[in-house]
């Protein structure tokens, strides 16, 4: 069994599989059949009772609840076309078909119900049944009337006439006409009457006589209400899925007429009981007695005054227990479906977060699913197009063994180019080998909402991938664009080399949604692998097909789908009419056809057809709905439905369809239309609503309306619930014109908002009817909670409320219940992904004028790829620390929506049940300021970049030997040009951004082409291999299409290079001249002229036309240091350089603006700083690199970055709010830095070797002194309480500097050996401090004379053995008891009271952290490997061992106690913050901080660190009393870890451990440790 099950997901993967597939439902569905009166108080009480009781019960298993009551509302029938009964079983059939529980609930009282006419009786039939009544003419004259025979059946049927053929004013329902529409409906009754008892008749002797069937005969005696039970009890064996409510009236007395019981009772067209229903009534009960026992539910109720009072108690209990009946029994058999085995597991929880993560094939199959059932649809009515397919399976035969580009089929809208894709699949089916793979995708099928290419690729990658036995992508290349992308073309060519044969058919590409500019087709590849074949087809009138013959070379590749010729026209419409069993007259044919030959457009003939199956052969010619083109037929459709139905109700219910973002559901739809008084107003024009206090749109008048517009609507299965929308994308837009005008688009969008917000849920609508003044009802719309349920989201709200809100105007709704909501934010990017958050933002920046949103953005995209590391599995605290951690600094300039965020988000932490870290600080990178935005998807760093201003194109290179092509006005990724092998050192854009040069260290010279993404020529050997960027220089002559490489290369003279120029044409790659020179460094080439320095001395040298040598002395020509940037002067024949900019790092990159107003570099310290040319004044620092600046570029406004050691450049404005500026930091990479316990100042060393400590001041956020000292700083230290700061040199000096009075500085001298200071330690209460030096510890006391702090010592002092490793991290107790660890992991606690020494368990790797709590009673001794121990101190004992094993850098840097000692916070290598129980050591909580911690100060009942990258962390934490033995502290991390404990009182050890958890959500970047190794240059030149 497993295996076929196995086998069969495999054929459907591989697009084997072309039938219709099973969906599993999340609908509960219920049709309710009663007759119109007698049950009208048991409708009502259910309705108001009962229903929502069990609607919420449903959304509580996250099930959609749906009530088909097609008799509220409405006290009659007043159509008179005789569809109700037919209309009455499709809707029960549906029902049936779409509930996962109950689907038909029988509501039965004393009326049979009515009996109505057979709307068709076939033909023999209805001849026979005349032949049997040839003694009565006036019979036959009566039928003939009625009866008309229509050929156009096959086979042919006579059909019943609509009421209103010979009663006119049947149904007019104007007070005008009241006295014709009274009289025509009595006679009507009297002529239905005499029409049926002429058939009974017939048919009572022709069943005597052998004609027909009993049961055909009691076709004429049945009624609507046995027909519905017929169908929704009998028909489906086992137990059926109903309910079944009787009720028996009690003996009434002999006064209660027929008249008093008319509402009760069947009666005769002349007022009279009607016995012979009575009688059928009784059989009926009978029947259902014997064979429904299990739901049956029989109640006896005496009426009062011949009505249901529900103020009578008797008749309020008989209503009450009804309720009561109908609410339990639908919940049990609901949850005895979902608990079986074949229900609850293979249904998905709709807006679940608590079922585990759904299987990927599950999905993937799903999609794969729909698609097939639709394309095999569309594909059989294709008759025509063999032409066009054989020249596309032969262009595919042709192209399978060599690379080929993706073929193209387009044409004009309606032309048929889905359908031709879908029967090439199937043909492709046919031909191909049983192990091939074919994927389709039907874009237009998601309509009305546009696919986003992102999940397109998804699904496409997933199924390849599960269909050929490869890896699936990981769960951030899924959700990354860039990465999804290289995935998907990688794919292909692996599916090559594995010989698989793959067909992709992606059909309406024209139909993605913008995102991702996906309409530039920038994903789509144009090299195409063996064996592999792309199919993608567009509308010949769109920005795709535009793309596409840029992107594609030839035309050979683009097939046009022409119109259709009248012959293809009459087979597919023959074909079309044979398969609804219908036919055509001559004449009708001929109309159709001539039509159809004014557009050739498949479109066209099936709007006419779908309308044309319903004319009969008497329908004349100018009823006909033939318009000369698609859009005029939808129109003479939408007019058709007006005159029947009304215009403001079908306006109203085609308008919702079209703008509903994701389609609607049924019931959502009529409640919808409840809310619209325009629509009620019009439906209760002429009469009132049976039940005024509740007011609803009657049920059937959208069944009507939605049965009518048939094929023009579709169902589509999402998610288990079925939606509805228009079939095609022109009807959306005939609607939108003819309905959506700006007044009542405005208006509608409102109402659609008002029913996701809930307002009117459970509330009085007041409403204007013509008949009266105001009336105020209930529209018995459901509430609309964000959760239904814990863990269970209201996914249609998710969905459809932002689009409402924003586009209805009401933006401080939006802004309050979606911007504004941080449990909004979690709820939508939890259920449906992050990207989807940030779409809806995105929308709301293009319309609303709100910085807030924006930032609010751009902290979800921040999140975003921890998100997508996760896959969407983020808990609610972890989603609310990172909100917190990055928006808090912004809260108080942005009160109205990020304050209201962060308050949110506080709030909700601190109330959290489970340990919390609770940030105080915004310590994660903020959103806002002058970066635009982060490129992602290089694998390695970028060495150089250019950027082509004409059309904003760059290309970088990478020392991974990528060479990636950007849009930077769509920041897409637009090429990855693959073929040096090694580090690219230079790349140009050329020819006005069409094409790009690069020159890489494996010497090759390439030329390429941005349009296609192909090599145009290669140079071998352009360069030595393996040169540094440093010593090569490209350079271009465009007017003379030259291209020149100089090479800088060492020689045997010591402190010279040799300068080699080489020079090619850009057309031929021809070698014009290489020449060589000993020179020492480029400064740079300026147009044709080669600058060279030496010695302060310039020479400028023409090598291209061997102009002469001119040389110059450099003016003002001191030599800078790294740290300086000259600026020069140029003329003819010398160099003055104006202007010197002093950084604070080494500068690594340089660029001007086009003007020469503004130069921009970029230094090693990670900042940005944009100058003044003309005046020399800084005029802004950008940080947020976080890498040294290696590459940049200045092009309109903005400025590009990037780095050798970050994979990722940055884009930066240069025009910004100063507002949202991110606040700066220290440095990144600081060897040494010493934090203050209020955090206000920093005080750091910026490099190894350098001999100034500065003071950062965190509230201005920025340096407020310096320190210089005589040597290299070795460790800094601080004594908080006395104010004073530490300062250890190389050279065994330490320096003091009372922070109270900066200017004054205290000095401890050297040993005599001058050894360097390793470490330094304050004790708790600052009396004493301990110095490790190389070879000795030395005690110092802290004292104070005068008033002003000394030093005196050292006190004690005991030596380290020359074979001791360093002392690498030590902690000075109260009692003068030092414990100290060593580079080589030795841990030992010194008494320097009694001199002895004593050694404890030590580690296997450099100790990193010694750490005493507060109070003296603990400390926490960590390592560069996995275990950290906490020992008690008094007396010694090694209270736990913790070992914690993630994914990689593991060892602890820092460490801080809380206030009370009762938790110990530990900052560690794999950018994590945790915090364990000194009591127990278990691991309360782990927070991704995104960097090493490298210092923690206590701070109140948490801490304050300093990150690796300079961020300051202030976090409280906060630990419930009693933690659920269920929380699980790795629960949003991959790792794991084990306890080791002493118990107190035993010297047994008892052990806990967890195990392997889900991953860290984001430390996914691989590369990471190579970038960090690579030192970028230190050499910047400018011209």
């Amino acid at each position: 069994m497993e295996s076929s099950t196995g086998n069969q997901t495999m054929e459907v993967l591989r697009g084997q599989v072309t039938g219709p597939q099973e969906n599993q439902s999340s609908m509960v569905r219920v049709f309710i059949s009663s007759t119109f009166t007698d049950m009208s108080s048991e409708r009502k009480a259910l309705l108001e009772k009962a229903y929502p009781e069990v609607h919420a019960f449903c959304r509580g298993l996250g099930l959609v609840f749906e009530v088909v009551d097609l008799r509220w509302g409405i006290r009659n029938i007043t159509s008179g076309d005789h569809l109700a009964s037919d209309l009455f079983l499709e809707q029960i059939e549906a029902c049936k078909r779409r509930s996962v529980g109950p689907a038909f609930v029988v509501l039965l009282g004393n009326r049979y119900g009515h009996r109505a006419l057979p709307r068709l009786i076939p033909e023999k039939e209805f001849e026979m049944l005349l032949s049997k009544l040839s003694k009565n003419p006036e019979g036959l004259k009566l039928l003939n009337q009625w009866f008309l025979k229509d050929n156009n059946a096959v086979p042919p049927a006579y059909t019943l006439q609509p009421i209103t053929a010979h009663f006119p004013h049947y149904s007019d329902l104007r007070p005008e006409s009241g006295p014709q529409r009274d009289s025509n409906v009595v006679s009507w009754r009297f002529t239905e009457t005499k029409l049926l008892r002429l058939l009974r008749t017939a048919a009572t002797e022709a069943e005597a006589d052998g004609d027909i069937t009993a049961e055909q005969k009691q076709n004429f005696y049945r009624s609507v209400t046995e027909c519905e039970i017929k169908e929704g009890l009998w028909k489906k064996d086992g137990e059926s899925p109903a309910l079944l409510f009787i009720r028996e009236l009690a003996r009434q007395r002999l006064r209660d007429g027929p008249k008093r019981l008319a509402k009760f009772m069947d009666l005769t067209a002349d007022g009279l009981l009607d016995a012979e229903a009575q009688e059928l009534l009784t059989g009926l009960k009978l029947r259902l007695y014997n064979t429904s026992q299990k739901i049956l539910n029989l109640h006896c109720v005496e009426l009062s005054k011949g009505a249901i009072d529900p103020k009578r108690k008797e008749h309020a209990q008989y209503l009450e227990s009804l309720c009561e009946q109908f609410v339990s029994q639908m919940k049990a058999r609901i949850s005895r479906v979902i608990e079986s085995p074949g229900g609850g597991k293979q249904r998905k929880t709709w807006g679940s977060i608590k079922e585990e993560k759904e299987e990927i094939s599950e999905w993937v199959l799903e999609e794969v699913g729909r698609h097939a059932a639709l394309s095999a649809e569309l594909c059989r009515g294709l008759l025509a197009r063999e032409g066009l397919l054989g020249k596309l399976c032969l262009a595919m035969w042709e192209s399978t063994n060599a690379h080929h580009g993706p073929l193209v089929v387009h044409g004009a809208a309606g032309m048929g180019k889905t359908a031709l894709l879908c029967k090439l699949a199937q043909e492709m089916r046919n031909v191909l080998e049983p192990g091939a793979v074919v994927v389709i995708r039907l874009l237009s099928a998601c309509h009305p909402l546009s696919p986003d290419i992102d999940h397109v690729l998804r699904s496409v990658t997933f199924q390849i991938c599960l269909a050929c036995g490869l890896m699936p992508p990981a769960p951030l290349t899924a959700n990354t664009h860039v990465e999804l992308v290289r995935f998907f073309q990688n794919l292909l060519a692996k599916v090559s080399e594995q010989g698989n044969t793959l067909l992709i058919l992606l059909d309406s590409l024209d139909q993605l949604s913008e995102e991702h500019h996906a309409h530039k087709l920038h994903w789509l590849p144009t090299d195409i692998p063996p064996n592999v074949h792309l199919v993608v087809s567009t509308n010949t009138n769109s920005q795709v097909f535009a793309s596409l013959r840029l992107k594609l070379e030839t035309l050979t590749n683009f097939f046009e789908v022409e119109r259709l010729s009248c012959d293809e026209g009459k087979e597919i419409m023959d074909s079309y009419m044979r398969a609804s069993q219908r036919t055509l007259t001559t004449e009708q044919s001929d109309a159709v056809l001539r039509s159809f030959e004014q557009t050739g457009s498949p479109l066209h003939l099936k709007m006419i057809l779908s309308a044309a199956k319903h004319w009969t052969s008497l329908t004349p010619l100018s009823e006909l709905c033939l318009g000369a083109n698609p859009q005029e037929v939808m129109s003479l459709l939408l007019l058709s439905l007006e005159e029947k139905h009304g215009k403001k109700l079908v306006a109203a219910a085609l308008g919702y369809i079209a703008l509903a973002r994701a389609g609607l559901l049924e019931a959502e739809l009529r409640d919808v239309m409840s809310l619209d008084d325009d629509v009620i107003s019009e439906v209760y024009r002429y009469s009132l609503p049976p039940n005024p206090s509740v007011i609803q749109l009657p049920p059937l008048l959208w069944a009507r309306l939605r049965r009518d517009l048939g094929e023009n609507l579709e169902e589509q299965w999402v998610d288990g619930v079925v939606m509805i929308g228009f079939r095609t994308r022109q009807l959306c837009e005939a609607v939108t014109v003819c309905y959506l005008t700006a007044e009542h688009r405005g208006q509608r969008l409102r109402i659609l908002a008002d029913y996701f917000l809930g307002r009117w849920s459970g509330k009085l609508k007041p409403l204007a009817l013509p008949a009266l003044s105001l009336l105020v009802s209930d529209r018995k719309v459901p509430p609309q909670p964000l959760w239904f349920a814990p863990g269970l989201a209201n996914l249609r709200k998710l969905q459809e409320l932002p689009y409402h809100l924003l586009h209805a105007g009401l933006w401080e709704e939006l802004r309050q219940n979606v911007i504004g909501s941080a449990e909004w934010l979690y709820c939508k990017s939890r259920i449906c992904g992050v990207a989807s958050v940030i779409q809806d933002l995105n929308q709301c920046s293009q319309y609303m004028d709100c910085i807030e949103t924006r930032l609010v953005r751009d902290a979800l995209l921040l999140i975003k790829p921890s998100l997508d590391f996760l896959d969407g599995q983020m808990d609610m605290c972890l989603f609310y620390t990172e909100l917190l951690g990055r928006l808090l600094a912004l809260a108080p300039p942005y009160p109205s929506v990020i304050g209201r965020l962060c308050s949110q988000c506080e709030e909700w932490l601190l109330a959290c049940p489970e340990p919390i870290l609770v940030p105080k600080c915004s310590f994660l990178q903020s959103p806002g300021g002058a970066l635009l935005h982060t490129l992602t998807g290089l694998q390695r760093g970028v060495v150089c970049l250019d950027v082509g201003l004409e059309t904003e194109l760059m290309v970088t290179g990478s020392d991974d030997g990528l060479v990636m092509a950007w849009n930077l006005a769509d920041r897409q990724l637009i090429h990855t040009l693959l073929g040096h092998t090694a580090a690219v050192l230079s790349v140009k854009v050329i020819d006005s951004c069409v094409h790009c040069l690069s020159l890489a260290a494996d010497g090759s010279l390439r030329r390429w082409s941005l349009l296609t993404g192909r090599q145009l020529f290669c140079i071998q050997e352009a360069v030595p291999v393996d040169s540094s960027p440093s010593s090569v220089h490209l350079h271009l002559s465009e007017q003379k299409h030259l291209v020149f490489v100089y090479t800088e290369t060492q020689v045997s003279v010591p402190g010279l290079l040799d300068l080699q120029v080489r020079s090619w044409r850009l057309d031929s790659a021809e070698l014009l001249f290489s020449i060589s020179d000993s020179r020492l460094l480029i400064l740079g080439v300026l147009e044709e002229s080669v600058f060279c320095l030496s010695d302060g001395l310039v020479r400028i040298f023409h090598p291209a036309n061997g102009a002469k040598t001119v040389e110059t002395r450099l003016e003002n020509s001191q030599r800078s240091c790294e740290r300086t940037l000259s600026i020069f002067h140029i003329e003819m024949d010398s160099l003055d350089r104006f202007l010197d900019l002093q950084h604070d790092d080494s500068v690594l990159s340089a660029c001007i603006s086009k003007d020469s107003r503004l130069l921009v570099s970029g230094a090693a310290d990670h900042v940005i700083r944009v100058w003044s040319v003309t005046t020399g004044v800084l005029l802004d620092s950008l940080c947020g690199m976080e890498a040294p600046i290696s590459s940049l570029a200045l092009c309109d406004g903005f400025i590009v970055s990037a780095s050798t050691a970050a994979d990722c450049i940055q884009l930066w404005g240069l025009k910004y709010d100063a507002r949202h500026k991110p606040r700066a930091h220290i440095p990144t990479g600081c060897p040494h830095v010493a934090l203050t316990k209020d955090c206000d100042m920093v005080y750091y060393v910026r490099q190894e070797r350098q001999r100034e400590v500065i003071c950062w001041n965190n509230h201005t956020g920025s340096s407020s002194d310096s320190m210089a000292v005589s040597g290299e700083v070795c460790c800094l230290e601080l004594a908080q309480h006395k104010r004073l700061l530490f300062c250890g040199l190389k050279t065994g000096t330490i320096f003091i500097y009372p922070l109270a009075s900066p200017q004054e500085t205290l000095c401890i001298p050297p040993p005599e050996s001058l050894p360097r200071v390793c470490c330094m330690a304050v004790g708790p209460r600052e009396k004493h401090m301990a110095v490790a030096y190389e070879d000795s510890v030395c005690l110092f006391e802290i004292t104070a004379r005068d008033s002003f702090p000394t030093v005196e010592g050292p006190l004690k002092k005991f030596p380290l053995s020359l074979l001791h490793s360093l002392v690498s991290s030590m902690a000075l107790l109260d009692d003068c008891r030092l414990l100290y660890g060593t580079g080589c992991g030795e841990v030992n606690l010194h008494n320097f009271t009694s001199s002895s020494t004593s050694s404890l368990e030590p580690h296997r790797t450099r100790v990193t952290c010694v750490t005493a709590s507060n109070w003296g009673t603990h400390a926490l001794v960590g390592s560069e490997d996995t275990v950290q121990r906490l020992w008690a101190l008094n007396p010694l004992a090694l209270d736990h061992t913790m070992e914690y094993k993630g994914f990689f850098f593991e060892g602890v840097l820092s460490a801080a106690f809380s206030e009370s000692d009762q938790f110990v916070f530990t900052g560690s290598q794999d950018r994590t913050v945790k915090v364990w129980d000194v009591a127990t050591g278990n691991l309360l909580y782990v927070q991704y901080v995104y960097a090493a911690v490298i210092k923690m100060v206590t701070y109140r009942n948490g801490f304050v660190a300093l990150s690796q990258q300079g961020h300051l962390i202030k976090e409280v934490f906060r630990c419930p009393e009693h933690i659920s033995p269920e929380y699980n502290p790795l629960r949003n991390v991959k790792a794991q870890y084990r306890v080791t404990s002493r118990e107190k009182n035993q010297d047994s050890i008892q052990t806990s451990t967890s195990d392997l958890q889900s991953y860290n959500p984001a430390q996914f970047n691989l590369n990471f440790m190579s970038m960090l190794k690579n030192k970028p240059t230190t050499t910047c030149d400018i011209l």
